[in-house]
């Protein structure tokens, strides 16, 4: 039985040797064709790598061809089109060469034929030139007439820059007066104010027990009753009262009240709506404007300048109560003194 085993193991032991040899084989075969399966997959990716470029320059080569051709091909067109015209012009010149054989003249004929010819050519030539001399002299007078516009535009628009600098230099002096114009006016027009307050308040003192005497706004309006007679324009005697004091405050104010500030003192004349005729008096505006001019020519004998004094009348036109009651009609009649600028 031991000898039996040991037999069995005896022929494995022979049998391993070979069959690992034969694996080892196998194993390089297979080795051996996956490197020359490499090797062909390689060589055919390098040949096909180069069919490509091959290919691609087959195409310029083919797109160069084309150009090549299509330029040949207009060349072709241009010379055959030069060659149609070639061949009009000889057609052409041999019509005209048989037409002028048909016409052919002796040599005196030609010789005379010429010579008529050339006498009318000249004297074409000198009529060409007798007008090219004349329209010559007419372009020269047109240059020299352009000339002297030009200059006389340039003149002008030299001018017209100066004239447009003065301009502006004068709108500029304009505007700079202008400004001290309004400056010098408002200047006046504030110190007038104070005059005007200095003139109201002495007034006021002066007149201050008369209730038939009354300041509106910027006015003192006296009524009519206390300077003149119903229906008269001559001053009573209460009326040269009340003037005295107002003459008074005015003479002292003037001397206070600059030369340069231009002021006047405004005398209005009104009436009431009923109407008056009368040989002195043709209507209330009569009436009215010769109360104002009373009051002024009296104002000028106290001593106010009469180049300070207005006297305007207004008739029944400017009524301080629209009613027609004895009061409306008695707050109507009345004289107006208001001292202002010019």
């Amino acid at each position: 039985m031991a000898r039996g085993r040991a037999r069995r193991g005896a022929d494995y032991g022979e049998f391993w040797p070979g069959f690992v040899d034969v694996l080892s084989t196998l194993l390089l075969v297979v080795t051996f064709l996956m490197s020359i399966f490499m090797l062909a997959q390689h060589f055919a990716s390098q040949e096909a790598s180069g069919k490509e470029t091959a290919m691609q320059r087959l195409n310029r080569q083919i797109a160069e061809l084309t150009n090549i051709l299509s330029l040949e091909r207009t060349k072709t067109k241009s010379t055959e089109d030069q060659l149609a015209q070639l061949q009009g012009s000889l057609s052409t010149l041999q019509t005209e060469n048989t037409k002028l054989s048909g016409f052919a003249l002796s040599g005196d004929e030609r010789a005379a034929a010429d010579a008529a010819s050339i006498s009318s050519l000249t004297s074409d030539l000198d009529k060409s030139k007798e007008v090219s001399n004349e329209a010559m002299a007419k372009v020269d007078l047109l240059n020299q007439q352009l000339l002297a516009l030009r200059r006389q535009v340039a003149a002008l628009n030299e001018a017209l820059d100066a004239s447009d600098t003065k301009n502006q230099d004068s709108q500029t002096q304009i505007k700079d007066l202008g400004t001290r114009l309004n400056a010098a006016l408002a200047r006046q027009v504030q110190e007038l104010k104070r005059y005007r307050s200095d003139f109201f308040g002495r007034l006021r003192e002066l007149l201050a027990d008369r209730k038939d005497i009354r300041i509106v706004g910027d006015r003192f309006i006296f009524q009519s009753e206390v300077l003149f007679s119903s229906g008269q324009a001559v001053m009573t005697s209460e009326g040269l009262e009340a003037l005295n004091q107002v003459a008074q405050a005015i003479v002292e104010i003037s001397r206070d009240i600059p030369e340069e500030i231009n002021w006047a003192l405004q005398v209005d004349g009104h009436t009431d709506i009923r109407p008056i005729s009368s040989s002195s008096f043709p209507s209330n505006w009569h009436l009215s404007t010769e109360r104002a001019i009373s009051v002024v020519q009296y104002l000028n004998q106290q001593g106010v300048p009469a180049k300070r004094l207005v006297a305007a009348g207004y008739g029944e036109f400017a009524p301080l109560d629209p009613g027609t009651s004895e009061d409306a009609l008695r707050k109507n009649r009345r004289i107006e003194l208001k001292l202002t600028n010019r």
